[in-house]
């Protein structure tokens, strides 16, 4: 029997039990379609983040709190913990400035907005009056706010292009008043749509920020390199000014190289382990596959002794069963990958989700290796059946 006759009775004997065909590859599509769904969002999580540091430019850098050692994925601590003081951004702006355009402290916090009826939840940022050249601020309504404005504490704030379409319905809202914690702030400017961080942001003078938040902080400094200036030499003299307040473990000086580095060390090992949660599906699809092979072989004894009998060798009932569940397994891999990138598509909207070739590869070389590995026992089982004893069986 030739290995495409065999092929088209194995296809043949799959399709007399199409339901349960298609129950016993549900394993291998509900596994597929985890692995390939969850490594598109994460690849789209990262996608998203090298997007927001491409907004800012090559020679942006970032002051974190605590040692963060690039590559490591274990650098939660030192960006969520610590913070600084006013005088470490001074000591920057001193020490460094030949090497520096500008500097700003970030005081974040998380507030529901409100105007008239309408409120929002929204991230406030307080940055200083030199933040606009840093982060590439584009206005389409008003002005940036000033260093009186920021030495006074004032109540005033620039706002993100969604944000001013939730609450203002898209006009110019300068000169409108929000409500932060029952306190009026004056909108003095709206930006430009640029992406969803600035676009749902509310930024204001940092000083008003330590003043109203309570428990705030300055957790983050960013800095502009001089065009020109190695952006390493003004790390090092960056380092140096810092130096002057703080110990070398309560701060890292980090370029965008960096900052991507170690996000994408994190989001790397969040991918395996996700990846590997999602796996756990395919070895149950394999173990069905694996079961309903049995069954099938138990069913089809008598068809097996009169195949034997016509003449069909040990390898060919073999090579026949193993191409039902190597079948099984890759059909299903086809679909749960079909389904996988059905919802890729639809999350494309809200985040630039993509499946990576190697996941694709990854998946497929799964679903054949679980047809390989669960459906060899079935298949030297059936293959070892005697003719005789196979055709008596009731």
């Amino acid at each position: 029997m030739r290995i495409v006759e065999t092929f088209k009775t194995a296809l043949s004997s799959l399709g007399l039990n199409k339901v349960r065909s298609f129950l016993t590859m549900l394993g291998v599509i509900i596994g597929v379609f985890s692995v390939v769904t969850l490594i598109s969002l994460v690849k789209g999580v990262q996608n998203y983040i090298e997007d927001q540091f491409k907004l800012l430019g090559a020679n942006t850098l970032f002051v974190l709190p605590g040692k963060v050692q690039v590559g490591n994925p274990n650098t939660g601590h030192g960006i969520l913990g610590g913070g600084f003081e006013e005088k470490d951004v001074s000591n920057i702006e001193i020490l460094a400035k030949d090497y520096i355009d500008a500097v700003t402290p970030a005081v974040v916090a998380t507030r529901d907005i409100s105007y008239k009826t309408k409120t929002y939840n929204a991230s406030l940022e307080g940055i200083n009056f030199k933040s606009g050249a840093i982060f590439n601020f584009d206005l389409k309504y008003g002005r940036y706010f000033t260093r009186l404005e920021e030495n006074n504490d004032s109540r005033v704030v620039v706002v993100g292009d969604t944000l001013n379409q939730e609450l203002f319905s898209g006009q110019n809202s300068v000169g409108f008043y929000l409500k932060v914690d029952n306190k009026n702030y004056q909108v003095i400017g709206v930006l430009n749509p640029k992406s969803r961080d600035y676009d749902e942001g509310v930024f204001l003078p940092y000083t008003t920020a330590l003043k109203e938040f309570p428990g705030s902080k300055i957790s983050s400094i960013a800095v502009k390199v001089k065009d020109g200036i190695n952006v390493n030499t003004a790390v090092e003299q960056i380092n140096l000014a810092l130096l002057k307040n703080l110990k070398q473990d309560q701060f890292s000086v980090l370029t965008q190289k960096d900052f991507l580095t170690s996000i994408n060390s994190i989001l790397n090992i969040i991918t395996i382990a996700l990846a590997a949660i999602a796996g756990i599906s395919l070895f149950v699809g394999g173990i069905g596959i694996m079961n309903i092979e049995l069954v099938s072989v138990t069913e089809r004894t008598k068809e097996i002794g009169l195949r034997k009998a016509l003449g069909a060798t040990s390898r060919n009932i073999r090579n026949q069963f193993m191409i039902e569940a190597v079948m099984i397994s890759v059909t299903g891999g086809f679909i749960g990958l079909f389904f996988g990138w059905i919802v890729t598509f639809l999350v494309r909207s809200l985040i630039r989700a993509q499946i990576p070739l190697w996941s694709v590869f990854l998946s497929l070389g799964f679903s054949i290796l679980v047809g390989i590995v669960f459906g060899t026992y079935p298949a030297i089982k059936a293959s070892q059946k005697d003719p005789i004893e196979a055709l008596r069986y009731e």
